[in-house]
């Protein structure tokens, strides 16, 4: 009885392990995609943190929603995780999946961004990084198709707007929407899960 508890304990660490390493290279893989895509790359050096979603799902019929898991970064350290919400109202049929990466200009925007639920208006938008097929994702709402492929993304030059910038590149599915939408963010510094 003993060997098989000690078996089962060194099976569910072992495949937890193996999930953790999965989702951390889901996290590095999109970070690459920003850094190769263009105008993206060039935020790494000039921010000081981003915040990086490697998944966003979204789906809709007259009333959408979209929900990512993200990890917020320092001057390139893992400073804690983050949830995204979206909740939007309008004409839109389908669903998608993209990934967002958010920069921060400096500490004050950081501190603006992981502050208690953090929103962004409707009227924030995002840079769509695209390859090839038409892909749009943001928060005032747009058309959105697959990405001709992630590898080969690339982006038109942005700026910050309230010491942000935010970049999306979608990673599949279609959603035909004209709709108002709004992101909520929610943050739990490192350590307290």
């Amino acid at each position: 009885m003993n060997i098989l508890t000690r078996t089962f304990f060194v099976l569910l660490l072992g495949s937890l392990s193996s999930a953790f390493a999965r989702a951390d290279d889901a996290y590095a893989e999109t970070i690459r995609v920003f850094k190769a895509a263009g105008e993206s790359s060039k935020f790494f050096d000039k921010s000081y943190g981003y915040a990086v979603f490697p998944t966003v799902g979204k789906g809709g019929l007259v009333i959408g929603g979209a929900r990512g898991k993200g990890k917020v970064y320092a001057r390139g350290a893992y400073v804690g995780d983050s949830v995204m919400t979206q909740l939007s109202v309008g004409f839109q049929l389908g669903g998608q999946a993209f990934s967002q990466i958010v920069f921060f200009q400096d500490k004050r925007a950081l501190d603006e961004f992981t502050g208690t639920g953090f929103e962004f208006s409707a009227h924030a938008s995002a840079v769509a990084i695209t390859a090839g097929a038409s892909a749009s994702a943001g928060t005032t709402g747009a058309s959105a198709g697959a990405s001709g492929g992630k590898h080969d993304a690339s982006t038109v030059a942005t700026d910050f707007y309230k010491g942000m910038a935010i970049f999306t590149v979608a990673k599949g599915g279609l959603m035909y929407e004209f709709s108002v939408a709004g992101q909520k963010f929610d943050f739990t510094p490192a350590g307290r899960r």
